[in-house]
C-alpha cells in the first residue's frame, strides 16, 4: 500500500510533510537490474544515530524472506466517500464506502456519521453489509449506541481486501480529488479527528493493535527538488493543514547523524495498525457484545430486501461498484510484499520509490509512485515487481553505516 502531494497520501504525510513533499515517485533507473537474492549480506551490528542516540537494526531484505505478495483495490471516489441514506422499497440503506486508501484511518469517524444516519430511522436492529475496516467499526459503533447488529459478508478477516492494506495512518490517501477538496474538507476533518481520538484510546493494548512508530524519509536530492508526480492519477488535495496538530512534526537529520546512504534524511512519527491483531480485536468485541455474523453474498440490491433488518449500513467498499452499479468508484490497485517479521525492526522507511512498514505480522514493502494502478481492478500479484523492490531495499541496507 499520486501526483504532487504523493507521500501525503501514503501514510507519513501528517507526521513528516510539514515542510513540503518528502520523496519522489519514479523508479531510479540507475539501480539497473535487481541483484541476486544471495547478494544481500547477513545482518551486521546495528547502526547508530547521533553517537548512539538511536539504534537502527538492519532489515533482512532478500527475496527468500518474502512470505507473500498481496494486491488490493482501493475504492476511490472523486467526490470523497459516499456517506448518505437511500431508500429501497421498505428498507433504508446507509451507504458508507469509497474511502480510497484511507479506510482504516477514517473508519471510526466515517462509522460515526453512518451510525448517526442509521439511528435517525428509529430502527432497533441494524444490518451491516461488509466485514472490512468500515463494516466492523460501523457495527461496533451501532452496538455501542444500543442497537442489535448483524453483519452480512461474503468474506471475513483475514480474507477481506482491507486486510491487505499497508497499515499506516493515512487519512488523506486517495480520499478525493483536488476539485472536491473545498466541499469535502470539513467532513474529512471531522472524520479524521474522530478517528484519531478513538485510536488514542486503543494504544497500549495487548498485542499492540495500534502503535506510534518512528520512521525515516530518505532522498538523494533536497526535498523541494523531488519528483512527486504520478502522471496517470488525479490531482489529490493537500488537507494536512487542517489537522497539523494531531501528529508530531518531522525532523531533518544533519549529514553524519544518520546511518543511511542518502544525503537527506527526515525522521517522522506516525501511527501504525498491526492489522491482523487489530481486526481480530474488532471482530472479538463485536461478537462478545452479542453481534452475529452471517456469511452471504449479494449480487443486486433487491436481494437485500429479504433481510430482516429494515435499516442497513452498506460498507462493501469496492464491492459497491458492482452491487449498486456505482460507476463513480474507481479501483486503484495496490501491491505489497511481506517479509518475515523482525521484532527488532521498529521503524518505517520512505525511499524515493519504496515504503517500508514494520508490522508485527511481517515487514511490508510497497512500491510507490508506479503507474498503471488507477482504474485497474486486476488483483493478480506481480511477484517480480515486489522482488525487485525488496532487492532495491536490500541494496540500500547493505550501504548503511554500521556501529
Amino acid at each position: 500500500m499520486q501526483r504532487r502531494h504523493f507521500l501525503r497520501q501514503s501514510g507519513i504525510a501528517l507526521a513528516a510533510a510539514s515542510t513540503g513533499a518528502l520523496a519522489g515517485c519514479a523508479r531510479n533507473p540507475a539501480l539497473g537490474a535487481p541483484a541476486a537474492a544471495s547478494a544481500t549480506p547477513p545482518p551486521s551490528p546495528v547502526a547508530r544515530l547521533s553517537s548512539g542516540i538511536r539504534e537502527i537494526a538492519p532489515i533482512r531484505a532478500s527475496v527468500d524472506r518474502i512470505t507473500g505478495v498481496y494486491v488490493c483495490t482501493r475504492p476511490f471516489r472523486a467526490a470523497g466517500p459516499r456517506i448518505e441514506t437511500e431508500r429501497f422499497d421498505h428498507k433504508t440503506i446507509v451507504h458508507n464506502y469509497g474511502h480510497g486508501g484511507a479506510g482504516w484511518s477514517l473508519s471510526w469517524g466515517s462509522g460515526t456519521l453512518a451510525v448517526k444516519l442509521a439511528r435517525e430511522t428509529g430502527a432497533k436492529e441494524i444490518g451491516v453489509i461488509g466485514c472490512g475496516a468500515l463494516g466492523l467499526t460501523s457495527a461496533i459503533l451501532a452496538q455501542r449506541a444500543g442497537h442489535s447488529v448483524r453483519i452480512y459478508a461474503k468474506e471475513l478477516p483475514p480474507d477481506v481486501y482491507s486486510m491487505r492494506a499497508s497499515g499506516v495512518w493515512s487519512p488523506e490517501s486517495r480520499i478525493c480529488d483536488a476539485a472536491h477538496a473545498d466541499a469535502f474538507g470539513d467532513r474529512w476533518e471531522e472524520m479524521t479527528r474522530t478517528s484519531h481520538r478513538m485510536y488514542q484510546s486503543l494504544l497500549g493494548l495487548p498485542g499492540g493493535p495500534i502503535e506510534w512508530i518512528d520512521g525515516y524519509a530518505l532522498s538523494d536530492v533536497p526535498w523541494g527538488e523531488t519528483n512527486t508526480v504520478v502522471p496517470d492519477e488525479p490531482l489529490y488535495p493537500d488537507l494536512h493543514a487542517r489537522v497539523r496538530d494531531l501528529t508530531p512534526r518531522g525532523v531533518d537529520l544533519a549529514p553524519g547523524t544518520h546511518p543511511f546512504p542518502q544525503a537527506y534524511a527526515r525522521r517522522y512519527t506516525t501511527m501504525m495498525f498491526n492489522i491482523s491483531t487489530y481486526a481480530r480485536l474488532l471482530l472479538a468485541e463485536f461478537r462478545e457484545a452479542g453481534g452475529k455474523v452471517e456469511v452471504r453474498e449479494f449480487h443486486e440490491p433487491r436481494e437485500l430486501m429479504k433481510l430482516p433488518e429494515r435499516t442497513l449500513i452498506n460498507a462493501t467498499g469496492y464491492g459497491a461498484r458492482a452491487l449498486f452499479k456505482d460507476e463513480s468508484i474507481v479501483p486503484v490497485r495496490g501491491q505489497t510484499a511481506r517479509l518475515i517479521p523482525q521484532p527488532e525492526v521498529d521503524y518505517g522507511l520512505y525511499l524515493v520509490n519504496l515504503s517500508v512498514v514494520p508490522r508485527s505480522d511481517g515487514i511490508l514493502v510497497q512500491v510507490l509512485g508506479d503507474t498503471g494502478n488507477y482504474d485497474n481492478s486486476d488483483t493478480t500479484p506481480d511477484r517480480k515487481v515486489s522482488e525487485a523492490a525488496v532487492e532495491e531495499l536490500g541494496a540500500m541496507v547493505a550501504r548503511m553505516r554500521r556501529a
